[in-house]
């Protein structure tokens, strides 16, 4: 790694094999992103071709964002034990048959199975976090963190971009249908030559692996309740998903079948804390080695500071044309195009996060744009149709980019954390990021666009609260053992 270290992150540097891995890699990110937004642009077609409900269009909805929840921790497990080569390959080979499945759906039914097994698209992020960690240095590792996440992120875009351009060039009431195919061929054709274009490591390297799969490995019984604890919005989150199909929302679900999924999701929850108990029931017995200890509070702090920054991202792009529309008086498209300003911002807001914290340090970095975030939407609390448009729009703006900024600065840190587990946290750390989506659009759904805002500016505080007083700096030097059992250090300051 010091030959890395000591070449600066130059992205037109295309024979450097790092830089090949970041320009593959984040493209793999933005084809995943494509597959899982192609549904959203194209939903007037294809309501209008199937005949489909304002409440089925709704469940559709929710269904593409429900399974990319758990998705993003067992895709994390699995990308720490068979490596982002094969993960990201498979993933991508594996989403395009689903692709072709939902194109060529006749009923409601079918496209609801093959949009809720898509969700699982949505977690393809979770791999590239390893993947770049296993190719820069720490003191590189925030900027190219920021640009794989920015620039794959531009996929949602993208597919509302290019897709309905497509649609409209096929013409007639299938046209969405070879949209939809031609994202699916797009992944297939890339899934094979991402697996044939990369390696997991550079030449000579050790790809580390956990020790144990099915849970993260913990180091003390303190954290161990910690872990047990941050489980439980995640399954929370998925019971708010199954709510709003309930009878008491949108009744798509019968209360028999609703209760039987609460009942589920119950159990799922102590099958997890069985099984992290499995995992690490040795720690109430035997104390871990210090060389192979650490803490669990900077993923619980990162959670949460995910859940704030992403969740929020993903929670205002949902509402902000009909929120424009509905403060401004302003028409659907002008809205549609100011709201697009937000997404727009991820191609420079989290390589620029990612970069500072680099220079100037993780946990300030991190702390001054959660700071910013919480005036930023205390201001957009008291937003009324008497405030000059421009302004709203530029303050929106600012948000987004800190939120954003702030996702950088937190994936920065995630490879820092303990490598072998890299893919687990991320997985994590990136669940907690649509958990938060789900929590800030619910509170949207009973209250005003006011309280909305002022919920994330004080979920912001609580983060920022935390990471003052409980996320740790990186610094020094992290161990990991090697099959033969010697030792390697590994940067990370």
């Amino acid at each position: 790694m010091s030959q890395q270290t000591a070449q600066s992150l130059n992205l037109l540097a295309l024979k450097r094999p790092n830089i090949q891995i970041l320009h593959y890699t984040w493209m793999a990110f933005f084809i995943s992103f494509l597959v899982w937004f192609n549904m959203a642009p194209l939903l007037g077609s294809i309501r209008e071709t199937l005949g489909l409900s304002s409440q089925e269009v709704k469940t559709l909805l929710i269904l593409n964002l429900a399974l990319t929840i758990p998705a993003r921790v067992i895709i994390g497990m699995l990308v720490d034990r068979f490596g982002p080569r094969n993960t990201f390959s498979s993933l991508l080979i594996i989403s395009s048959f689903l692709c072709f499945a939902f194109a060529l759906a006749k009923d409601f039914q079918t496209l609801a199975l093959t949009r809720f097994l898509l969700g699982f698209a949505g977690a393809g992020f979770v791999i590239g976090i390893r993947m770049i960690s296993e190719w820069f240095p720490a003191k590189q590792t925030g900027l190219a963190q920021g640009i794989y996440g920015g620039w794959g992120n531009f996929g949602s875009a993208g597919a509302a971009i290019s897709l309905p351009m497509i649609a409209l060039w096929v013409g007639g009431d299938d046209g969405w249908r070879y949209a939809v195919a031609m994202t699916g061929l797009i992944a297939l054709a890339y899934g094979i030559i991402y697996f044939f274009s990369v390696t997991d490591t550079p030449k000579g390297a050790t790809y580390f692996k956990p020790k144990k799969v099915g849970a993260m490995e913990i180091s003390s019984p303190g954290d161990f309740f910690l872990s047990c604890l941050m489980q439980a919005p995640i399954f929370l989150a998925l019971a708010t998903l199954a709510w709003k199909l309930s009878p008491t929302n949108m009744n798509m679900l019968g209360i028999g079948a609703t209760y039987a999924i609460y009942a589920f999701l119950l159990a799922l929850y102590g099958v997890q804390i069985a099984q992290i108990y499995k995992i690490n029931g040795h720690i109430f017995v035997h104390s871990v080695p210090k060389i192979e200890r650490y803490s669990f509070k900077q993923v619980a702090v990162l959670d949460l500071a995910y859940m704030v920054t992403f969740g929020s991202e993903l929670a205002v792009v949902s509402m902000l044309p009909l929120y424009y529309t509905d403060v401004f008086e302003l028409d659907l498209i002008t809205a549609g195009l100011l709201a697009s300003a937000f997404a727009f911002t991820n191609l420079i807001a989290r390589p620029g996060g990612g970069l500072v914290s680099d220079r100037f340090g993780r946990k300030k970095t991190l702390s001054v744009l959660l700071a910013g975030m919480v005036l930023g939407y205390l201001v957009l609390s008291q937003v009324t149709s008497t405030f000059w448009l421009p302004l709203v729009v530029g303050i929106t703006m600012i948000c987004s980019f800190l939120g954003q900024a702030g996702s950088g600065a937190i994936f920065g840190m995630v490879p820092l954390i303990r490598r072998r587990m890299t893919g687990q946290i991320a997985g994590m750390v990136g669940a907690y990021g649509n958990v938060g989506g789900v929590i800030f659009l619910t509170v949207l759904s009973f209250a005003a666009p006011k309280i909305f805002f002022l919920t994330i500016a004080g979920a912001a505080i609580v983060t920022l609260l935390a990471v003052q007083f409980f996320l740790d700096e990186p610094s020094g030097q992290m161990a990991e053992v090697l099959p033969d059992g010697t030792v390697e250090m590994i940067d990370v300051s």
